[in-house]
């Protein structure tokens, strides 16, 4: 499973019929085969609970998408018949987000069929970067970048919720218009809507710290007492569900007597989504056609950030499981079964998905063995979209709200700018950044804590750190390697602390910390070389990385002299014995460059 996706590709062109390279594409066929019975009551029970948790988040997690509730559903399913046949962690839930969809809203504004058309693009994007094994541009986003845009994200979804709390109309979207017109609308607040959705948040977090509160099922309890703490287990975990519908139950109880107290969801669409093409073109409200390049460039740096932003969610989620778990994962099959989910999910209008920590948690807490456990989940999902959906339109939008804040209260992780001041403070730049640029738009924020962060990397390849002694001879050490950028201060430091000092000199640069050279830097020494000679001192190399040498030898450069150690470029120079010149030599011999007898 470690196999390359391409030397798959190459595997598969001498072998296209190996089951090994089956196995390699399916990973369904590595564990399927040994499927135990006593396996399928875990799979049956974490499909279950895991799947009462979704349906609610999807619905809620739909809104933050700015779309109708039943496209959060539509968006639920696919990933769990998609990840059993191509995903490597038996934990990872795949489907709608806080994150996800926020980034969804940011670049669609709320337009089902551009939602759709957005998986099917990413999904192509993601799918691409697996074949190619591109992951790894994935480590281009720093922890400080990741961790500003959660915190970012959860307070602007959280904050959006509240007038969905209050019970307000008229709202704008833009975050800082939102927080201004929430406060100036309170007065019209809707006392049923602020007395439900405070009670749903109360339930839900009294539940929640009831789950915490039980501790390790390690310790010795009576067989009463464990039933109890399964009881409160069960109810706490799946206690969205629960409060959802309770205060859906409310809601029908008042509307059917007439007293229209609460904001509820209202009509959807009912019965299972059509299995079609996503819309490659969108037609305005005034009749106007918007063709399908026009809809791309719409999308902007939105195309690039989400299947970004969508691919690390995941990868993160199930590395981490995988640690907890003692299993590994496959990176770029990973990768794979996000890009199919989110492409074969456009047939069936969902926006674009990830990894749910969460869900993903839930569903390994409860004991799955195997991925066939997302089957089960997404079968869960298919029949409320085929038999509840008339039910959905009485569920409070207050409730809904309650489910967001709770999942997204735990994003806002205060305590890492305190650890972030400890180790290294440099680093909350790009959390500042990417945190406060999110508030104006999500896409900008990650863009611009991911310049910021390879600004700063960059800084550190231009300017390596350079420690300087002073034996009669200065040493120079590299404590970083050297690339074209740092040719420039390496020479500048040079000629001010050598060849400009009177009088000029000898320099011996220790370079065992330098692993590649490039044409760049050969053209720099070759220079300082020349300057040294002219002076009538030297430049001795010294521990210099085997691949480095012969880079230098195949260079030819005149006067190139190196030592194995800093002490003997220093016993050579001490005594003024002459280095053995290479210029000339025969490439790759051995040098002595010791004392003279």
């Amino acid at each position: 499973m470690d196999q390359p996706l391409l030397g798959r590709v190459s595997a598969a062109g001498r072998d296209c019929c190996s089951y090994s390279t089956l196995k390699a594409w399916l990973p369904v066929l590595s564990w399927l085969p040994g499927y135990k019975l006593k396996w399928l009551k875990m799979d049956l029970l974490a499909g279950l609970t895991v799947g009462l948790t979704t349906v609610p988040q999807a619905l809620a997690y739909a809104e933050v998408a700015g779309l109708p509730v039943q496209y959060g559903l539509y968006s639920a399913f696919m990933g769990g018949f998609i990840y059993t046949l191509l995903g490597t962690s038996k934990d990872v839930t795949l489907g709608p987000t806080a994150i996800m969809s926020l980034l969804c809203f940011s670049v669609v504004g709320g337009q089902p069929d551009r939602a759709v058309l957005l998986s099917l693009l990413c999904g192509l994007i993601q799918a691409v970067m697996a074949l190619l094994r591109l992951g790894f541009l994935l480590d281009f986003i720093s922890f400080p970048v990741i961790k500003g845009f959660t915190c970012a994200a959860a307070v602007t979804i959280g904050f959006g919720q509240v007038k969905n709390i209050l019970g307000l109309q008229g709202i704008p979207q833009e975050f800082f218009l939102e927080v201004y017109y929430t406060f100036y609308k309170i007065p019209e607040a809707r006392i049923g809507d602020v007395v439900l959705g405070l009670l749903c948040l109360g339930l839900l977090v009294m539940l929640l710290f009831m789950k915490e509160s039980l501790g390790s099922d390690n310790a010795p309890y009576s067989s009463c007492s464990r039933v109890a703490r399964k009881l409160v287990w069960t109810v706490a975990t799946m206690r969205n569900s629960l409060v959802v519908l309770a205060a859906s139950f409310i809601a029908f109880s008042w509307d059917a007597y007439g007293h229209h107290v609460f904001t509820i969801t209202g009509k959807t669409s009912p019965g299972l989504p059509p299995f079609e093409p996503p819309p490659t073109t969108d037609t305005t409200a005034n009749g106007t056609v918007v063709s399908f390049g026009e809809i791309v460039e719409g999308f902007g740096g939105g195309l690039a950030v989400i299947p970004f932003m969508g691919l690390l969610e995941s990868i993160a989620i199930a590395k981490a499981f995988a640690s907890q778990n003692d299993y590994r994962i496959d990176a770029n099959q990973e990768l794979l079964a996000i890009g199919v989910t989110n492409i074969m999910g456009s047939f069936v209008s969902a926006y674009p998905v990830t990894g749910s920590f969460g869900r993903t948690a839930v569903n390994s807490q409860t004991g799955v063995c195997t991925p066939a456990g997302g089957i089960v989940t997404s079968v869960i999902v298919l029949l409320s979209l085929a038999f509840l959906m008339p039910a959905f339109y009485y569920i409070p939008k207050a409730s809904l709200a309650a489910v967001i804040i709770c999942a997204v209260a735990p994003m806002v992780d205060y305590q890492v700018v305190a650890k972030m001041w400890r180790i290294r403070k440099l680093d909350l730049l790009p959390f500042f950044v990417t945190f406060l640029m999110s508030f104006w738009q999500v896409q900008y924020g990650i863009l611009g804590g991911v310049a910021v962060s390879g600004a700063m990397l960059l800084y550190n390849i231009a300017r390596p750190r350079i420690k300087l002694s002073d034996h009669g001879v200065l040493v120079m050490e590299l404590n970083s390697g050297l690339s074209f950028p740092a040719t420039e201060y390496l020479s500048h430091v040079i000629h001010t602390q050598a060849l400009q000092a009177s009088p000029p000199r000898s320099v011996v640069l220790d370079c065992h910390h330098v692993s590649a050279i490039d044409y760049s830097v050969i053209s720099e020494l070759r220079d300082l070389l020349r300057q040294f000679k002219l002076r009538d001192v030297q430049l001795v190399f010294s521990r210099l990385q085997p691949s480095v040498l012969e880079v230098l030898l195949a260079a030819d450069l005149q006067g190139l002299r190196y030592t194995d150690s800093v002490e003997a470029a220093l016993q050579v120079e001490s005594e003024t014995s002459p280095m053995t010149e290479l210029a000339n030599h025969r490439r790759g011999s051995r040098i002595d460059t010791g004392k003279k007898q």
